[in-house]
């Protein structure tokens, strides 16, 4: 009798609100908060933790509205093999609304996430805080973004966007490592279209205000984006492959074995006119391991290129300048979507590779007035910060202030490589003559033919990797065909690096 007691119980929780809200859920191109853990994990792996928690309140009603499980569940499993600790907000269980009892459950899986040094991935699809348990329900957000925050740096967190977000539950997938949305049924924002339109009298939908390529291509908020949820969830495998289980380990080494590691298309890959944009990704591609490189946050400040790869099987993180667009400068947006990317990678042991061709930091006073500064310093503060291996490739221009900022020696960098076609200078050499002989180009009979002339001076000068080469600023000039090689061998022999840090509680960087 006890067991079929209990058999009943477990069976409840598992239909969560029931079969006409699970259709409902379906119709809306949606899963349920179970299948998505099926998807998810590795098959009869999920160990399920509270499923049988309930609300305590008898709020307006809520005593006659019960449900096993409380609108997520909760628990742990394995994704290809690795453990995982999980929750799943169930849509169909009160709008998988958040109060007391839901809270709880998630924090208990994140203390126990923190405690084993496991990830946490949250699978969120909620209609927001449980108003009828009022405040309680704000303490319960506000539970769970102080483990977000204990928790950031110790063990990756990775959030997937599968429905509604809004109000106070985007703060904790804010706070987490990576935003994966769902495009056409997720979206994210901290008020609705209808407050908003109360507020500033603006019409917008929301999918325009919060939809998943909004948050791709304008805010910068979600880095990745599925065509749909199974879409979602493989991005979700793909990206914790790349990822180590806490900051005590480091990312597992895929089997490689060394094979003729030149790559002679990329000796054709730089044009011959300075000024001609080509596609950095192209050099991405023949450096890492074949079909190995996952962008992040492709759509956002296009003008950097970030993102996870393999290199002879090992787990690294590149930060490469976009020569394609905007011809690679560094900007706002771009600066902080970079030092974002290089603080996670060095929080969980990822040696960065950086690829430079920087002609120095976008002019304006749109830039000037949104604080290129600070902005910029963030990127700045976070190569010097990082103390796993670091090695740059400057492939073209390495002009002014972003020479330094873009992992030079001079801030940390553990080797640093150049390419024939390098210019490693404080501007381009037409700017430079201008100011530099700006009296004998004036005073001359042939201001032209002057300039022409200082140009190539300035140029022949410094517009070459070889003047930084004789300070020990760039380690070896190489051929780009033996790149890859080159950086096999600079990442194996640099894997056992380490560095003293000032005693300190923590730095400030310039948010």
């Amino acid at each position: 009798m006890k067991n079929k007691e209990l058999e009943k119980k477990v069976a409840e929780s598992k239909i969560g609100g029931g079969k006409e809200r699970i259709e409902a859920q379906h119709k809306k191109g949606k899963l349920t908060a179970r299948e998505r853990l099926e998807l998810l994990l590795d098959s009869n792996s999920f160990e399920e933790i509270g499923g049988l928690v309930t609300h305590r309140s008898t709020n307006f009603g809520l005593e006659k509205t019960k449900f096993l499980g409380d609108g997520v569940v909760t628990g742990y499993g394995t994704v290809n093999g690795r453990l995982i600790y999980v929750y799943s907000q169930d849509f169909t269980v009160l709008g998988g609304s958040l109060a007391e009892a839901h809270a709880e459950k998630i924090c208990k899986i994140m203390d126990l996430a923190l405690k084993n040094g496991v990830p946490i991935i949250g699978l969120n699809d909620s209609g927001g805080a449980r108003i009828q348990e009022g405040v309680v329900s704000l303490g319960g957000y506000a539970d769970i973004f102080y483990r977000n925050t204990k928790a950031s740096g110790v063990v990756p967190q990775l959030s997937a966007i599968m429905g509604p977000c809004a109000g106070g539950a985007v703060y904790s997938p804010a706070l987490t490592d990576f935003i994966i949305m769902t495009k056409g049924t997720s979206y994210m924002f901290v008020t609705g279209p209808s407050v908003v339109k109360t507020v500033t009298k603006e019409e917008v939908s929301s999918e325009e205000l919060g939809g998943a390529d909004t948050h791709m291509s304008k805010s910068g908020v979600s880095h990745f984006a599925g065509e749909n949820e199974l879409d979602t969830i493989n991005k979700l495998k793909t990206l914790i492959s790349y990822l180590p289980q806490n900051c005590e380990e480091r990312p597992s080494n895929l089997p490689y074995e060394l094979d003729n590691e030149e790559r002679p298309s990329l000796e054709t890959i730089i044009p011959e006119n300075p000024n001609q944009p080509y596609d950095v990704k192209n050099v991405i591609s023949n450096l890492a391991d074949k079909n190995s490189f996952f962008e992040v946050q492709q759509e956002y400040a296009e003008n950097i290129v970030v993102g996870f790869a393999r290199l002879a099987g090992r787990s690294i993180g590149v930060i490469a300048n976009q020569p394609a667009v905007l011809a690679g400068v560094l900007d706002v947006n771009a600066s902080t979507k970079g030092a974002r990317f290089v603080r996670f990678c060095d929080a969980f042991n990822i040696p960065l590779l950086v690829i430079e061709d920087v002609p120095g930091f976008l002019p304006g006073t749109d830039q000037e007035w949104n604080g290129i500064i600070s902005n910029g310093a963030k990127l700045l503060y976070a190569f010097c910060e990082a103390t796993v291996p670091r090695i740059t490739i400057i492939t073209r221009k390495a002009y002014g202030g972003a020479y330094d900022v873009m992992n030079s020696k001079h801030i940390g960098a553990d080797m640093n490589f150049a390419w024939p076609s390098a210019e490693i200078a404080v501007m381009g050499a037409k700017g430079a003559a201008e100011i530099i002989f700006k009296k004998e180009i004036k005073s001359s009979k042939n201001p032209i033919k002057k300039l022409q002339e200082k140009e190539e001076e300035y140029a022949n000068l410094f517009a070459n990797p070889y003047n930084a080469a004789s300070r020990g600023y760039i380690d070896e000039v190489i051929a780009p065909s033996s790149t890859r090689k080159k950086l096999i061998k600079a990442f194996k022999i640099s894997e056992n690096k380490k560095i003293k840090i000032p005693q300190k509680k923590h730095g400030n960087i310039p948010l």
